[in-house]
């Protein structure tokens, strides 16, 4: 329920889908990084696939924070004040990851064209480092601004920042995304998932 309207009946959103969406960009983060330091020199046949895969998963976690930006962030701030800090920490925190983000890309795109033994080690360290902040930005929203998202945002926002979401990606990956979602899911979670996301899927 709707902390901040007790007369509210919306149910809670469920903000644990958030968790397993962050499991896919710390796990793919992680692989990214593994991968690229496994290329031989000049097998630029494996860089450009990674070059590519390395591509879209930046598009979705781009999209993925940018929902929270415009479409989160905008709803979930006017319902609290000392707690405010949190939220503008995750927007300032987006902002690094960006600048991370145009780093390894540029690495990227210079080793994918003659995978160079050389640029293979910057941008697999570029990788690594991207993968720590990532993993300390997911951690700290879960902790720390999920559950304040479970109080204060209704049902019906939650969902438009799903379908946002949902919207931005190619309809020939949605069933890619899904399965990469559900990948490291439990049992029990995966049929909590999909039984919340089946309004989406339908």
């Amino acid at each position: 329920m709707n902390a901040s309207n007790p007369s509210d009946t919306t149910v809670h959103p469920y903000t644990r889908e958030m968790a397993m969406i962050h499991q896919v960009f710390r796990r793919e983060s992680r692989l990214l990084a593994e991968l690229v330091q496994e290329v031989r020199p000049a097998d630029t046949a494996r860089s450009r696939i990674l070059a590519e895969h390395w591509r879209l998963y930046s598009v979705g976690l781009h999209t993925h924070h940018t929902g929270e930006d415009e479409m989160l962030w905008p709803v979930l701030l006017p319902h609290l004040d000392l707690d405010a800090e949190q939220v503008l920490a995750m927007e300032a925190q987006h902002h690094a990851l960006t600048e991370g983000i145009a780093e390894v890309q540029r690495l990227m795109d210079r080793w994918q064209v003659r995978a160079l033994l050389e640029d293979r080690d910057e941008l697999a360290e570029a990788l690594r480092t991207h993968h720590r902040q990532l993993c300390a930005h997911l951690d700290e929203e879960e902790r720390e601004v999920m559950p304040l998202v479970a109080l204060h945002v209704s049902a019906e926002q939650w969902h438009a920042v799903g379908e946002r979401g949902l919207a931005e990606t190619p309809r020939d990956r949605l069933m890619i995304a899904l399965g990469a979602i559900l990948e490291d899911a439990s049992p029990e979670e995966r049929e909590e998932f999909l039984a919340t996301e089946s309004v989406y899927l339908a």
